[in-house]
């Protein structure tokens, strides 16, 4: 293979750069603020169903809840394959509002899901197979629209920053915030699992409508591509 030198080899290094601060510089433009700022509030709403789905589904009495889970995995793979037909089609920021939409949708299948009717099993499957579109068009979604957006110089940094927001920052937040949750809506060691995801549910929509008024993605501007 051919030999390929970091780009920075030869420039002086910093306390900076070296902690990835660099990435910072990007806070200014307010598209990225709102991206950075809606991918870590989006976040909150995801530990909710890292943290509580395989006990939701078990206590509503789906056999095998854990192995059902692995539907959300298969379901990322299908969506790979399509996503960059849908990409080309929709752009960053409807991407990013279908990835949003569907979280929310995936909200709403659990708190009106049961394992008692086929109607109601059937909205547990849906909102399982929505990890898939959820984690795909958002993050994968992200992670390009970053690169587009910094420079070749910070683009580690910048990737390393909305990780810390996402999975660091946003992930602890919402596992502290789901742990108040079930605490409120737990009676005699029973939890009342519609408000408990009515709630992220209702957190998702939000963060939608913020992106939808306040986000920008560089084709808005008139680069001629789809927004």
């Amino acid at each position: 293979l051919p030999e390929v030198p970091p780009k920075s080899k030869g420039t002086p290094s910093s306390v900076r750069s070296v902690l990835g601060l660099d990435a910072l510089e990007l806070m200014k433009d307010r598209s990225f603020a709102v991206f950075a700022l809606g991918s870590f509030l989006i976040c909150i709403p995801l530990a909710f169903y890292y943290s509580g789905t395989e006990r939701f589904l078990t206590q509503t009495g789906m056999a095998e809840a854990t192995a059902k889970m692995t539907y959300g995995q298969m379901s990322e793979v299908l969506f790979m394959l399509v996503f960059p037909l849908m990409f080309k089609r929709l752009g960053v920021k409807r991407m990013l509002l279908l990835g949003m939409a569907c979280w929310a949708a995936r909200y709403v299948c659990f708190a009106y899901g049961d394992s008692h009717s086929q109607m109601g099993m059937g909205l547990l499957l849906a909102g399982i197979i929505l990890h898939g579109p959820c984690f795909d068009f958002f993050f994968v979604t992200g992670q390009i629209y970053v690169d587009q957006r910094a420079p070749e110089r910070m683009r580690a940094a910048a990737q390393c920053f909305i990780a810390f927001l996402t999975y660091g920052a946003g992930m602890l937040v919402g596992s502290i915030s789901q742990g108040f949750v079930i605490d409120a809506y737990t009676k005699d060691g029973v939890v009342n699992w519609m408000p408990t995801w009515l709630l992220p549910a209702a957190g998702s929509a939000l963060v939608l409508l913020l992106f939808l008024v306040l986000f920008r993605a560089p084709s808005d501007a008139g680069s001629g591509e789809p927004a």
